[in-house]
């Protein structure tokens, strides 16, 4: 276990959370910072994004 603080961006309340205090079934993460968090769905559409584009080449 890390000493170090953990963020996690819970998908149900759309908060960040310091620490893992929801269920699992809820929260992306960890992240090393709030901000990274916070920006926690931005980054899962842009990858989901890019994995498209990816698919779209292959086709």
């Amino acid at each position: 276990m890390t000493s170090e603080t953990e963020f996690w961006f819970n998908t149900k309340t759309r908060e960040v959370e310091e620490g893992k205090r929801s269920s699992w079934e809820n929260l992306m993460g960890p992240y090393a910072t709030r901000a990274e968090a916070e920006k926690a769905l931005e980054q899962a559409a842009k990858r989901t994004d890019d994995w498209d584009a990816q698919d779209d080449r292959w086709r």
